[in-house]
Formats: C-alpha cells, structure tokens, sequence
C-alpha cells in the first residue's frame, strides 16, 4: 500500500520550506506605526522648559537696565549704588532705544547693560537688543534670569 500511496504523489518526497513568516512582523510594525501616529500630535514641542541660571560673580555695581515687554516700549534705566533707583526713559521705537544707548555710551563707556524681558515677548526682539548694545561698543551685555 505504501507504494500506491507514493505513485499517487507522483514519486517525490515532501520538501520542508524554510522561509520566515513576516506577515505577522508587518501587522506589529503597522500597529506601531499607528500608535506614533496618533501619540506624536499629543505632545506639544512648542513649550520649552528654560533652566534658571545661577547668579555670577559679581554684579556691576552700576548698569544700564533694559527692560522688554510685549505690550509696551522699551524702558531705560540705570540702576546701581551710585545713582539709586535711577530715573527711567522710555524708548518709542529700536531706532529710539540704539538712540538713547548710544548716548548713555557716550557718557559712561564702561557701563555693563542688563536686559530683562518679559517671557511672553519675542525672542527675535531680545536677541536684536543685545546685538544692537554690542553694536554700540558695550563689552558687557548680559541677559537678566529668575
């Protein structure tokens, strides 16, 4: 009977394929893909914890303070033990805050500049303060932190 049952089958033996099946692996992947997919606009990459910095040295014991804020102009001060609060001025415009500085430059060369800005406000605007006061020849310009 064997021999019957081999003559049916035309003759070979049955081969075993060693091939990997990969559909299941795609069905995984594919679930994967779905879940970044719906997870990704979840998270918000526009909010950007910033670390606070630790103060320096030695704060110049006079400096010229400006002060940013999204609603209103610029804001002028000089602060320090020798001239106390100091009296403020307020700047309409870039071309009136470069303006002003350039005169306090004038007077004092040597002053170092603060600038404080409001965290709401544009960062374009405080990068083009810092680089205006070094423009004007202030050697120290520095960013004002928590």
């Amino acid at each position: 009977m064997s021999s019957s049952f081999s003559s049916l089958r035309g003759g070979r033996s049955r081969k075993f394929k060693s091939e990997i099946n990969v559909v299941p692996y795609i069905d995984v992947m594919l679930v994967l893909l779905v879940i970044f997919m719906v997870a990704a606009p979840i998270t918000n990459p526009g909010v950007i914890n910033l670390p606070t910095a630790g103060k320096s040295t030695l704060p110049p014991p006079e400096y010229i303070q400006i002060t940013l804020k999204p609603d209103t102009n610029a804001t002028i001060a000089i602060n320090g033990q020798k001239s106390g609060a100091g009296k403020a001025e307020i700047a309409s415009g870039r071309s009136d805050l470069v303006q002003k500085l350039g005169a306090l430059h004038h007077q004092n060369p040597e002053m170092a500049v603060m600038i404080s800005a409001d965290k709401d406000i544009k960062y374009d605007e405080v990068i083009q303060a810092v680089s205006e006061a070094k423009k004007l020849g202030f050697d120290r310009v520095g960013l004002a932190t928590r």
